[in-house]
């Protein structure tokens, strides 16, 4: 498959998505989208980016592969790839086209434009996510072999991640161009001519210039509602309120499926936080599926877990905890724990959570002050940078493997509490050599997890887009990711 075959495909998904197709306005030669953000945060550089600084960085440095507005891996730098048949070996080939400066694309400069990138990642939990990969190698001119020390059956999703964009020289090969004026970004897509690409029968025509900004959550949602906006991006539950004001025949609310962790992290150790026992109190103590009541949220299922229930690999053996209890059942066994310790320690225990701002995160504080009250629990809020004892994690997962969300807590990136034990068993999971025994090692690194209670889960994240109706490119999907190059090519 060449590159421009992609390139085609994503002009025929514009005519196959009828209830997103262009309707309306006779001029669609430029399209606005606004992200939730700081205007800064689609300008900014590095690894460590902002969602808007992924969403832009993902429109002018494609990696090897990416996503399409479906959640699929598509090709991108290479345009077709195998896997052997014992999932150690990923062997691409690249398309036939050039940089952005005009150099070939060879299997030397995407080598070494590869490992850049990995190496950017270490001692992150997306690093983690790609230990497995033992060495990158070029074969041929035009083709590069991924070598792993075991199998890793999500390695496509990792490499189509924003931050495996590939550099040279500081400058990513398109899909799109980008221009700054003032807090936009202007962004047109690149002519696959221009890349040394095959043509694209009457690409100019079919091809629309974005205009992408990033506002704080209320004045973002007041551009979609003026009409300035086609799109508005990167809606979390902070800010879901502010949904509620979107008229239905000026947009309409698009919630993404999607899996991660959505949950308070435990930030310290000390005083009542000391032992697992008194984290567990804390957990029991959360009406989840009230939390989320509260924002009028349909077929969202609370959980008591850390690794998001049903996926490969998962046996089973890890249910939902306190299964047998009800919530006043849970409460009173916290409450007898929370006495305790304030027998012993002469006062009631007061803990600082750290939330975002927004009308979403007040909604929640206040729902965790009633829980944690009614089990003799003071809390005080602070910002989402304060000095706190418990933190809100909100973060998608990259793939549906229990290892993205126990890597998230391992002791090398995890800035909480963590476990040894766990990150024992997951690097034991690691370098098995026996498929059969990976499973049982990873659930015993949840086991350890769910025991040191270093983490009290919510569920699943929350994530949405305000889409109107004359939108196109735009589909809700398992990862939250919505990339702008199927939202700039016009239906046929």
């Amino acid at each position: 498959m060449q590159a421009a075959t992609r390139i085609a495909g994503w002009l025929l998904a514009a005519v196959t998505v009828p209830y997103l197709a262009a309707c309306g306005s006779s001029d669609d030669s430029t399209a606005q989208i606004v992200a939730i953000g700081e205007p800064s945060d689609p300008f900014v550089k590095g690894m460590h980016l902002p969602f808007a600084g992924q969403i832009i960085r993902a429109a002018t440095a494609e990696g090897l592969v990416a996503f399409d507005e479906q959640g699929r891996v598509v090709p991108a730098l290479a345009d077709r790839w195998i896997v052997t048949d014992d999932g150690r070996s990923y062997i691409f080939r690249l398309r036939d086209g050039t940089w952005r400066d005009g150099s070939p694309l060879t299997a030397r400069t995407a080598q070494t434009a590869l490992r850049e990138a990995i190496a950017s990642l270490k001692g992150s939990a997306l690093g983690l996510d790609l230990s497995g990969i033992d060495e990158i190698r070029t074969m041929a001119g035009r083709v590069i072999e991924i070598r792993l020390s075991q199998p890793m059956p999500h390695l496509l999703q990792l490499l189509a991640q924003p931050e495996l964009g590939l550099l040279r020289k500081g400058k990513g090969a398109g899909p799109m161009a980008m221009q700054r004026d003032g807090e936009a970004a202007v962004l047109t897509p690149i002519n696959p001519e221009e890349l040394g690409l095959p043509a694209v029968a009457k690409f100019e025509q079919r091809a629309r210039t974005l205009h992408f900004a990033a506002l704080p959550s209320q004045a973002a949602v007041a551009r979609f509602n003026r009409g300035e906006a086609d799109v508005l991006l990167g809606g979390r539950i902070q800010d879901f309120p502010l949904a509620s004001s979107v008229g239905l025949l000026r947009g309409t609310i698009q919630l993404d499926p999607v899996l991660g962790l959505f949950g308070l992290a435990v930030t310290n150790e000390e005083g009542f936080l000391a032992t697992p026992e008194n984290r567990e109190a804390l957990a029991m103590a959360v009406d989840r599926a009230g939390l989320i009541d509260a924002f009028g949220v349909g077929n969202w299922t609370p959980s008591t877990r850390i690794v998001a229930g049903g996926l490969d690999g998962d046996l089973g053996t890890i249910g939902e905890r306190w299964s047998m209890l009800d919530l006043d059942q849970r409460r009173a066994l916290a409450a007898s724990r929370v006495a305790r310790w304030r027998e012993s320690a002469g006062a009631a225990p007061r803990l600082r959570i750290a939330l975002p701002t927004g009308s979403g995160a007040d909604v929640m504080f206040d729902h965790l002050k009633r829980d944690f009250a009614a089990i003799g629990v003071e809390t005080l809020r602070v910002g989402e940078l304060g000095v706190a004892d418990l933190r809100l994690v909100d973060e998608v997962a990259r793939y549906p493997l229990a290892t993205w969300f126990l890597n998230r807590f391992n002791c090398r990136v995890q800035r909480g509490l963590c476990n040894q034990a766990a990150d024992e068993r997951l690097a034991e999971a690691r370098a098995s050599e026996d498929p059969a025994a990976r499973p049982a090692l990873l659930a015993e690194a949840e086991a350890e997890l769910t025991a040191a209670n270093v983490f009290i889960p919510f569920g699943a994240p929350i994530r949405w887009s305000l889409v109107r109706s004359s939108a196109i490119g735009f589909a809700s999907n398992t990862w939250g990711w919505h990339p702008l190059m199927p939202m700039a090519l016009r239906p046929r």
